[in-house]
């Protein structure tokens, strides 16, 4: 507080409108300078994001699995979380549409028990009998993702689901109230609180196992309904 009202800017804290119009220019560069922090973060750590490494959702994903489980990984990214999935699952088929990701997986991830398809999961069809279904920050990329889960109802009746909330701190609550960006990714669809995601969930035929909040995510194990 004392710096700032060294620099002349704390007597905008005793003026509402001056200090809502700062506040307001602060959040627009916080939405800025987030991604770009994560840009420099995943260089600094050689090309992977530092998140993976200290969120250790793997643990969460690798946990859960069977040995003999036959495993679904729908939007794999660059491989890392498959790679895991299959050091302890009889097999993994890994299923994503970016090219230059799926040569990541190929040429840093392969494993004998592990098929990498370059697909749109909606238009996938698989020859295996599924036991297990991975979406790791894959649904709220998704404009319809009811008739994902109902889709992916019919080739398994587990998923293990990892999704953002936007009730991960204030700040994303407040940027939503003055309409700015809030999301923590562009390409987000959505960002949701317990009950959306619940509600999401059961409408597309499933209904929630158990779940955790972990940094700002939902970590869920859903079932399909009887």
């Amino acid at each position: 507080m004392g710096i700032l009202r060294s620099l002349g800017i704390g007597r905008a804290l005793d003026r509402p409108a001056i200090a809502r119009k700062l506040a307001r220019m602060l959040l627009i560069l916080h939405s800025k300078i987030y991604p770009m922090l994560g840009r420099f973060a995943s260089s600094a750590e050689g090309g992977l994001h530092p998140k993976h490494r200290l969120m250790n959702y793997h643990k969460f994903f690798v946990d859960n699995v069977a040995e003999n489980d036959i495993v679904l990984d729908v939007g794999c990214g660059n491989g890392a979380l498959s790679y895991d999935i299959a050091r302890k699952a009889r097999f993994v088929e890994a299923v994503e549409k970016e090219e230059k990701n799926i040569k990541i997986c190929r040429e840093k991830y392969s494993r004998e028990n592990i098929k990498y398809v370059m697909a749109d999961i909606n238009d996938y069809v698989t020859e295996r009998k599924i036991s297990l279904i991975i979406l790791s920050n894959v649904l709220e990329h998704i404009d319809d993702r009811r008739i994902l889960l109902k889709r992916l109802g019919s080739i398994s009746s587990r998923i293990f689901i990892r999704a953002p909330l936007i009730t991960r701190d204030w700040i994303a609550l407040y940027k939503k109230e003055l309409g700015l960006q809030y999301m923590l990714d562009k390409s987000h669809k959505i960002e949701y609180t317990i009950e959306e995601f619940i509600r999401e969930i059961e409408e597309g035929g499933f209904e929630i196992q158990k779940y955790s909040v972990q940094f700002g995510e939902i970590w869920a194990a859903v079932v399909k309904k009887d």
